[in-house]
């Protein structure tokens, strides 16, 4: 059973044996028994992002290696979510929207980029999904894209955004458990998974902002519209 913990800025998500897919510096897959959601300060300034997440977790007494995604929002604002053998651990911020137009002249509005702004600082979704199954490769890539999809659906309804400029998911499967062929929309874990994703987005959203009025893409200090247009042609 996947579990989560949190304390001096770290959010540990934790299940012994477990295979990890993510996105962001560490990125790929991996074995480990944590994946870490860590807290970063403002003016954070870093590169060595390992050794950072690495710094972090033996500060906050937390023992089991492995790799860490980084956020703006306090961990303490973490909110999980747990349906059948799926658990969702989510970290909301939306300071930094990144909406995409379905029109080219819907463009809208968004402050600087990261390059135009030294003192960003980025509020990110961050997701870390488990199932208690073993997953192959493919159904692993398929419940992390199962679970950025869930987080879109749920950003564009509470917020008008698909995501922020700076988010990043890892999903985990157990290896030694019980093996599952899928994991897309349609199967018993994606099912789960969506809603895990849902409701724990949005106890994130909650946790953050505490009853304020969540940031407009026009009133963003940070951000990008991606309004660029494309040729459209057959095959």
């Amino acid at each position: 059973m996947f579990d989560a913990r949190t304390r001096a800025g770290v959010c540990q998500c934790h299940a012994e044996g477990t295979r990890w897919l993510g996105t962001g510096d560490a990125g790929g897959y991996r074995r480990a028994d944590a994946v870490y959601n860590v807290t970063v300060p403002e003016g954070f300034d870093r590169t060595d992002l390992e050794r950072y997440v690495d710094e972090r977790r033996r500060g906050a007494d937390f023992d089991l290696d492995g790799p860490g995604l980084l956020t703006g929002v306090d961990v303490a604002n973490a909110r999980c979510a747990r349906a059948d053998s799926v658990t969702a651990v989510a970290t909301v911020g939306v300071s930094n929207p990144a909406p995409l137009p379905l029109e080219p002249d819907q463009t809208g509005s968004a402050g600087p980029t990261p390059d135009d702004a030294a003192d960003w600082r980025p509020g990110t979704v961050n997701l870390v999904v488990g199932v208690d199954r073993a997953l192959d490769s493919g159904a692993l890539a398929t419940l992390l894209a199962t679970a950025v999809e869930a987080k879109a659906a749920t950003l564009l309804d509470a917020a008008g955004i698909p995501g922020t400029t700076s988010d990043a998911a890892i999903v985990g499967c157990v290896p030694a458990a019980e093996s599952a062929p899928f994991a897309g929309s349609a199967t018993e874990i994606g099912a789960a998974a969506r809603v895990c994703v849902r409701d724990a987005v949005r106890a994130g959203l909650a946790a953050r902002y505490d009853g304020d009025t969540l940031p407009t893409v026009d009133g963003a200090a940070y951000g990008v519209v991606t309004d660029r247009e494309t040729e459209v042609f057959e095959p």
